[in-house]
């Protein structure tokens, strides 16, 4: 049987959706916090349990007859997000699991400036030492937050952010089919680290700008501030300190050139071409 954690989430729930195409649904389980949101796969043939990183009894539950288990990484970070992974990674281990699969990416790194990324970098240190083969998806940064950091630009007519550098914006769907061929068939290609698992081009935050501009037929004018003050600008508007912190340091991340370049190996993977950002962002940006 192939479980899924954090199937209730974004990328969880399309990954059971892709695999839904490809295996019968009684081979599939899913792990979950809350069974309630789930029950649509359940009345699908899947076998849904509630399984939760911070309870190990019920991940044995959940994990129980898993040939492979992908741990979808924790909407967390720090020691919460390292240490529910680790827990998982173990469960699957114990549980007889002969492949444990998890939501990695290409940034990840223990000296990056982005909070995510050095508890990326932890929690593959675990999988190496876990003894059971695993396959580290180094997903590209989800397209769907450059989405999220246009903001209010698209009604004001500025992005304001720091300093930025190209980013290989991939879409959810695309990385959710990539996770469903992992379970489903795999490839030496997706044994250990795979290679980054991007869309085929990179774009700063001037060229998030332009693609706005064209969407909407307004100009949308990128303006670079400094980390300090973009920092206080989100705090102004009620942002919480730690997401402010954490968003400062995606910028950084970005600098150092963190989440590029765009790699072949998903579309290669896919067999044929990645979503755009761009139409992650038509579909986003209100008409």
């Amino acid at each position: 049987m192939i479980v899924v954690t954090g199937a209730n989430g974004r990328l969880g729930r399309l990954v059971v959706e892709k695999l839904l195409d490809r295996v019968p649904a009684e081979e599939i389980g899913v792990s979950v916090r809350d069974p309630d949101r789930a029950r649509a796969f359940a009345a699908r043939g899947v076998r849904v349990r509630r399984g939760d990183f911070a309870d190990p009894a019920s991940l044995a539950h959940a994990f129980e007859d898993a040939s492979k288990v992908l741990v979808v990484s924790a909407d967390a970070v720090g020691e919460t997000a390292v240490g529910g992974h680790r827990t998982a990674i173990e469960s699957a281990a114990a549980a007889g699991a002969k492949r444990v699969l998890y939501t990695s990416h290409m940034g990840a790194a223990p000296s990056s400036p982005f909070p995510p990324m050095p508890d990326h970098a932890a929690t593959e240190q675990d999988l190496q030492r876990s003894g059971v083969p695993f396959t580290s998806l180094r997903n590209g940064f989800y397209a769907a937050s450059a989405a999220m950091l246009l903001g209010a630009a698209v009604e004001t007519g500025e992005l304001v952010a720091p300093e930025d550098g190209p980013v290989a914006w991939t879409a959810h769907t695309d990385l959710a089919e990539a996770a469903a061929l992992a379970l489903a068939d795999g490839t030496d290609e997706l044994d250990g680290f795979t290679p980054a698992l991007t869309a085929a081009e990179t774009v700063d935050m001037a060229g998030i700008a332009e693609i706005a501009s064209r969407i909407t037929g307004r100009t949308i004018r990128r303006v670079v501030v400094s980390d300090a003050d973009y920092r206080s600008g989100l705090v102004g508007h009620g942002v919480p300190e730690p997401a402010a912190d954490l968003l400062v340091g995606l910028f950084a991340a970005s600098r150092q050139g963190a989440f590029a370049p765009a790699d072949p190996a998903l579309a290669r993977l896919l067999g044929r071409p990645t979503v755009p950002v761009e139409d992650v962002l038509r579909a986003a940006i209100p008409a």
